[in-house]
């Protein structure tokens, strides 16, 4: 409970997750005690902590290796895979949007897992608008890919992104660009 404490003190003093864990870490020599800290601090629920820290303790919490500064790689490399990442609550919106993106995902024909990870973080944390513009920027597989339903899809979500109270510039343009591909998708 005190380590937790401290990973609080940390990010109230403007400390990056990965960096509190860094500090800790580099205190106790404790990894995954101070990764379960960090995310006890940010309010990550304990039985989501432990799913996190499961699929990366290998890699990450048991370095064969150690080496000077270690701390703060395996900090910003357990940022990067998301255990850090503080999941917020969606509203209906957002659900159907992320279900939007879901059937533009299927649509694509596949994905890179890098891109499948992102969104996958996006989505946690609630940022469909990141979301929305990598997809826009994203094009379906050429052999597998649904070209017409993915821009379909899209042009869906971003009508739903779009209405809300002051929307994002950058969105406006994107569903622009979708609303193009789309239309020439469809053509004979």
């Amino acid at each position: 409970m005190r380590l937790a404490l401290t990973a609080r003190h940390l990010l109230s003093s403007g400390r990056t997750p990965a960096e509190a864990y860094a500090a800790l870490a580099r205190r106790t020599g404790e990894p995954e005690r101070c990764a379960r800290a960090v995310c006890a601090a940010l309010d990550i629920p304990a039985g989501e902590t432990a799913r996190r820290l499961d699929e990366c303790r290998d890699a990450l919490l048991t370095p064969s290796h150690p080496r000077p500064n270690a701390e703060a790689d395996t900090g910003e490399l357990l940022e990067a895979l998301g255990v850090f990442d503080v999941p917020v609550t969606l509203g209906a919106r957002d659900r159907a949007v992320i279900d939007l993106f879901l059937a533009a995902i299927d649509a694509m024909g596949g994905i890179r897992a890098g891109h499948r990870h992102g969104l996958a973080r996006w989505f946690t944390t609630g940022n469909l608008t990141t979301a929305y513009l990598s997809l826009a920027a994203a094009h379906p597989m050429p052999r597998t890919g649904d070209p017409a339903r993915y821009w379909t899809v899209l042009v869906s979500a971003g009508e739903l992104l779009t209405a809300a109270p002051c929307p994002d510039t950058r969105l406006k343009l994107a569903l622009a660009h979708c609303r193009t591909h789309a239309a020439r998708a469809v053509r004979p």
